[in-house]
């Protein structure tokens, strides 16, 4: 769907593969080679040796996965790499702090999507394009074309038709990993139990529901997010794409009153009838642990809850989940893009010996490693490798549901973070019982406005 945002882009990374004076800064050690890594002689994996890339990475499955295969890197190239691993919620200001110096102590940051225009638009953050086109700085057999077209766009491109996404004029800053879309999880056992079909459409997903939360003892229908604020923000977005809902209009104003917004929020009401007690002050760990300690007969959401559903520490249901596709809405079938990107802060000490770890972190077979180790795959090769795929079955459905997710899933501003707290107390006064859909929307709406004109949107 999206591949041919990058044709050009991936015609100068190929290029320079194939350039083999583009290699010839020297010879690399045999030994030094990674696993499943074979370097060609004319490619210097050692050019940084002695140098420090300081990384500034979240607490996060991928991340946890990619750092136990960093002391394999260092011994390849040389480099020593020094670890910055905090919580999600203590990046952003940490990051912002130290690339606001003259010079900062990180080298190469995880950053969330929602910050990607943050970090770009005032050139806290390098663009990649020079450095793919700096002569020996790419690392062979990185291919580029294979990462996500969805994942790509959503954590490293901006400039384009919309400030945040692709396009005439955008340029990439960073390159996906931690990245995700949304899948459908669902108990196999329960549903081969009671002879019920995998809902493929909201329609039937509102029926599945309404069905386990009234005929069967025990079990409610759908997990969902519901805590006021990012959470219910989060929920009410996850299933605004399916409905044909937006944020905004192509003119910036508001639309989250419209009546594709307001059938978003009476399936997320018939969702808290038939889901869990509770379930309105659920955060994503909430929504987790209804899944996977048995309370739901379904979860809809991020798919990084594979890696959970097949931790016997967490899920009481491991030998029951299936995944399947997000279903489709009255007006699409897009899913959810979020989750982390690496970039190279503008006021980094060793930007070069970062760059080679940023591609050495994504390349094809660390990727592969790293997803075994519990990393959700950014590539589609990793995705369409049938070993992978008998390992981890979820990937046969998440290679499915990539081509129909949607970079432009919310608007990433600088704004953003105020709009979505403000969406966030609406749908929950929704949730919770305590305003009518459409009244609750009528208020956010000129909220949102105020916002958006203090802002300088509007002429």
């Amino acid at each position: 769907m999206f591949r041919k945002i990058w044709t050009l882009l991936s015609i100068v990374v190929m290029c320079t593969l194939v350039a083999g004076g583009l290699w010839a800064a020297g010879q690399a050690e045999e030994e030094a080679v990674g696993p499943g890594l074979e370097a060609p002689d004319e490619f210097d994996w050692r050019a940084f040796e002695g140098e420090t890339v300081v990384a500034s990475f979240p607490s996060h499955v991928a991340y946890d996965a990619a750092v136990e295969l960093i002391p394999e890197f260092e011994e390849l190239t040389g480099i020593n790499v020094e670890l910055d691993q905090v919580a999600y919620m203590r990046l952003n200001d940490a990051q912002l702090l130290e690339m606001s110096k003259p010079r900062g102590d990180y080298d190469l940051i995880a950053a969330v999507v929602m910050w990607k225009l943050e970090y770009a638009e005032p050139g806290l953050v390098r663009p990649l394009a020079p450095f793919f086109d700096e002569e020996g700085l790419t690392m062979p057999g990185y291919d580029f074309d294979d990462l996500v077209d969805a994942y790509v766009e959503n954590t490293g491109m901006v400039g384009g038709d919309k400030p945040y996404l692709g396009g005439e004029g955008a340029e990439l800053y960073g390159v996906p990993l931690g990245a995700e879309t949304s899948l459908l999880g669902y108990r196999a056992d329960l549903f081969e139990e009671h002879g019920i079909d995998v809902p493929q459409t909201y329609d039937e997903l509102v029926e599945v529901s309404r069905y386990f939360a009234e005929e069967v003892d025990g079990i409610y229908g759908l997990a969902m997010r519901g805590a006021s604020g990012h959470q219910a923000t989060h929920s009410w977005l996850m299933h605004a794409s399916p409905f044909g809902a937006s944020v905004f209009d192509e003119n910036w104003e508001p639309t989250v009153a419209s009546d594709e917004s307001i059938a978003t929020l009476e399936f997320m009401q018939k969702m808290i009838e038939y889901g869990p007690p509770g379930m309105t002050g659920f955060d994503q760990d909430g929504q987790f642990n209804a899944f996977l300690q048995g309370d739901t007969a379904m979860y809809l959401d991020a798919s990084v809850i594979a890696g959970p559903a097949r931790d016997p520490d967490r899920s009481q249901i491991v030998d029951e989940v299936a995944f399947a596709r997000h279903p489709e809405g009255p007006a699409s079938a897009l899913s959810q893009t979020g989750g982390f990107g690496l970039m190279i802060p503008s006021n980094a000490q060793n930007p070069e010996a970062a760059f080679l770890l940023m591609q050495w972190l994504t390349s094809p077979e660390i990727e592969r490693r790293a997803a075994m180790k519990g990393a959700g795959p950014v590539r589609y090769s990793t995705m369409e490798d049938p070993e992978m795929q008998q390992m981890f079955p979820e990937y046969v459905v998440l290679r499915e549901q990539v081509d129909y997710a949607t970079p432009d899933w919310r608007p990433i501003i600088p704004e953003w973070g105020e709009i979505n707290q403000e969406i966030g107390i609406g749908v929950n006064e929704v949730l919770t019982g305590a305003k009518e859909p459409r009244e609750a929307m009528e208020e956010v709406e000129p909220r949102i406005r105020s916002i958006m004109e203090e802002a300088g949107y509007y002429d």
